[in-house]
């Protein structure tokens, strides 16, 4: 239950730590698994990406995610104040060779799903234990304290993955993060039972992102009845108001996402999160790795957080899996991991830059990069493909274009990686 000893320590059980313990654990390794809490646990979202299943084919886990029940995702739409007012794309418009549907998923359940597959793989998991002091061996991370039913515990290994979130011990200890001030916004959400198809102005399974003057909403279905509605503002609108003065006032300046709550139950509790925008330019170091969240978080728009979070963390298993075999290899390894995970997060906040910075308009946006939308179809496919999780690819030319934006760099200078992880072609 307690090892003294393991040849990874992965803190948080979230989809980012679940992934790296089932790598670990599924190629062998000893892995102990610590999460703060007690699972399953309440968890914002989440809206998955279609290559969110080119990523459970490659951990062996569809079929098992296939069989949750999840609700099926085959598109998205994003819509303005009139019911009339709305752009659909489908994920088919990606192309051939691609998956073209993903899933809604309550995190609860996901994540708890998640945490027992490593588990079932051979990963030891503690829940309520509450991670400590980093040991350190000079300026190597060597283990961690951690508190649990009351005891200290040390444990000791080779490497420490990092995938607690906002709650990272190890850029906390270091001081790694820096804010994003010009992304300050503040969310404010609840959850609606009781949600009947019937009054859907759109497409069953579907994202809905709502854009106002002052924000955007977003309504993503997690259960067949239930829709998780979230209004996103800047910090200083947030303070015009109330939570509920203002989270009635936004959801009702979007009528498509109004008129899909007809009737519904909203949820007892409105949840607020505030300043979630950060990133680390240091994501590795001596036997240590950051993934996921705990290294970045950029606003989900876009629902890019998971697929960020799990692909990431499975890049950092197999780094730290390579490397117990060769150590020697540290250095290089590190760098090569860093530059992965900077492209794929740099990629995703150049999108939501360019979505902001466009008054949160879609069309806009799109105008600015040469693409107009003709209807109430969005069937670009380089714009699909970047929205469905292409961050890494060289073959995208929209890419390039917010690559080339000078003004939207977040992260010192990095060598990119131009291979997409997925997909060739």
């Amino acid at each position: 239950m307690h090892p003294d000893t393991v040849d990874a320590v992965v803190i948080g059980a979230g989809p980012a730590g679940s992934v790296a313990a089932m790598v670990l654990a599924g190629a062998g390794r000893s892995v102990l698994l610590l999460e703060r809490r007690t699972l399953p646990r309440f968890h914002i979202g989440e809206s998955l990406l279609p290559y969110n299943m080119a990523l459970f084919e490659q951990l062996g886990i569809a079929d098992h995610l296939a069989a949750q029940g999840y609700v099926d995702k085959h598109g998205a739409e994003f819509c303005g104040g009139s019911l009339g007012r709305f752009g659909r794309l489908s994920f088919t418009a990606q192309g051939p060779g691609r998956h073209h549907a993903t899933y809604q998923v309550e995190r609860a359940s996901f994540d708890h799903t998640l945490a027992r597959i490593a588990r079932e793989r051979g990963a030891t998991l503690v829940e309520e234990a509450t991670v400590g002091e980093l040991l350190r061996e000079g300026e190597r991370v060597t283990g961690v304290s951690y508190r649990h039913a009351g005891r200290t515990h040390t444990v000791r290994a080779p490497y420490v993955i990092d995938c607690g979130g906002r709650a990272s011990r190890i850029a906390q200890t270091f001081r790694l993060r820096r804010p994003l001030p010009e992304r300050r916004m503040v969310a404010v959400f609840r959850h609606f039972t009781g949600v009947r198809e019937e009054h859907n102005p759109g497409h069953e399974g579907d994202i809905q992102i709502g854009n106002h003057k002052e924000g955007w909403l977003w309504a993503i279905p997690i259960h067949r009845d239930t829709l998780s509605v979230g209004a996103v503002m800047p910090r200083e609108v947030f303070a015009s108001g109330t939570p509920e003065e203002l989270y009635d006032r936004h959801l009702a300046r979007v009528a498509r996402i109004a008129r899909r709550v007809t009737g519904a139950e909203p949820g007892p509790e409105l949840r607020v999160e505030t300043d979630y925008n950060y990133y680390a330019d240091t994501v590795a170091g001596p036997g240590w790795f950051l993934a996921g969240d705990a290294a970045a978080f950029f606003d989900p728009i876009f629902s890019a957080g998971a697929f960020l979070a799990m692909t990431t963390a499975k890049a950092a298993a197999e780094a730290v899996h390579r490397l117990l075999d060769a150590p020697e290899e540290a250095a290089p390894a590190r760098e090569a991991y860093a530059s992965f995970y900077k492209t794929g997060y740099d990629m995703y906040a150049r999108l939501i830059h360019a979505y902001y910075d466009h008054t949160y308009s879609l069309r806009s946006f799109l105008k600015s990069m040469g693409m107009e939308i003709e209807g109430a179809v969005i069937d670009n496919k380089w714009f699909v493909r970047l929205v469905s999780g292409d961050f890494w690819t060289d073959d995208n030319p929209l890419n390039e274009l917010l690559r080339g934006e000078s003004r939207w760099d977040t992260f010192a200078p990095f060598e990119r990686v131009r291979k997409c992880p997925f997909y060739s072609g």
